[in-house]
This record gives structure tokens, sequence and C-alpha cells, in this order.
């Protein structure tokens, strides 16, 4: 069974353009459609699925089941959020992010590979860059996702940087090692950030 298919979704597909998105509007904060996505990742059945070696990148299966550890990642991130551990959930949150934009790259691994200038960078993308997604490459990676169509990419993946050195140094009030000073600005980012990855989930 397709693993969209096990979450209510009928089909991965690209809409034509999708709408924008900003780190202030409200509906990012979660909502009832949000908070009923996030709550369908509960199920064994899904679980174990997320526990299986995933696909291999040039399968079709490897979009969705990308997508599925998104949202389960995202759910973990809201879970340790109600337990008080933050720092646990600016992780969650950052490897939610990190499998969001494996399954758009490769989602979008054709018209990317069109971007790319010399054969080497194309063969990179296909053999690195999807199945490993470097977190030093996460900027570079969201430019170019931003360049066939999805918006405000790079804004996200700044701060799902941010949550990552934050889950190494936890708050820090002079925000050297952190730009959180505190834990409630850290979980605040971090339920919108669990928001946003359902929402673009949704959107596919």
């Amino acid at each position: 069974m397709p693993v969209c298919s096990s979450l209510g979704f009928s089909s991965v597909k690209r809409r034509r353009q999708a709408k924008p998105f900003t780190l202030c509007r409200r509906s990012v904060c979660g909502g009832p459609a949000v908070s009923k996505l996030l709550k369908r990742i509960a199920p064994p059945m899904v679980v174990e699925v997320v526990e299986r070696p995933l696909p291999r990148p040039s399968s079709e299966g490897c979009v969705e089941a990308r997508l599925l550890e998104a949202l389960t990642e995202a759910r973990l991130a809201l879970r340790f959020l109600e337990e008080g551990l933050t720092r646990n959930a600016a992780c969650k949150a950052f490897q939610a992010w990190k499998a969001l934009l494996a399954a758009l790259l490769r989602l979008e691994l054709d018209k990317l590979k069109a971007l790319a200038k010399t054969e080497e960078e194309r063969k990179w993308l296909e053999s690195k860059a999807v199945p490993r997604v470097p977190t030093s490459r996460m900027v570079v990676f969201s430019l170019l996702l931003e360049k066939v169509g999805h918006e405000a990419v790079v804004a996200w993946t700044s701060l799902a940087l941010d949550l990552h050195d934050y889950q190494y140094h936890g708050p820090d009030p002079d925000m050297a090692l952190s730009k959180f000073r505190n834990r409630e600005e850290a979980s605040e980012y971090t339920r919108r950030f669990a928001a946003e990855v359902a929402r673009r989930v949704e959107a596919l």
C-alpha cells in the first residue's frame, strides 16, 4: 500500500503553483486541519512503515516514504514539547524538515538536473543530494528548490538550522551559540515548524 494512501492522501502530485509561505502567518502556527493531519501518524502500522529500510532514491516510493518520515518527525516534535523536552523537540523538527527536503529534491530531480551546469553536478544530485541531503548543503538545495517553484524554502531552512543549533546548545541569553534566548522562544518556533511541515506535505 502506498504510504500516502495509508495517511489519507490519494497521491503525491504537485500543484501548479504553491501559495506563498511566511514565518508569521497565523495558519502556520497550527489549526484544526494541521492538527488532524499530524494525528494521522499515530497507528502502529505507520510507525512500522517508517522503521523499514527507505526505498532506493530512484524508486517511486522514495518520495512517499520521505513525506511520511517528515510527518512522523513533526508529530514527535510536538510530543516532546508536551513533555517539556524542547531540545529533543528541536531535533525532531529539524529532522522533519530534512526529510521534507529529501522528498522535494527527489520530486523535482529532473528540473534540478536541468539547472545543473555539468554532468558531474547532475550525477551528484542523484547519487548524493537526494539520498543524503548533507546538512552543509541544505541552504543551496533550498535555493534550487525556490528556482523550480517552491516558495520561502530558504527562510524555513534557515530556521531549521537555528533549531539544529538549539538542539546542541540549548537556550542562550547572549544568542552567541543559539538563536533562542529561552525555552519559550524555541518551543514557539518548533510548533510553527511542525505545522509548516504538515502544511507543505498536504499541499503536494
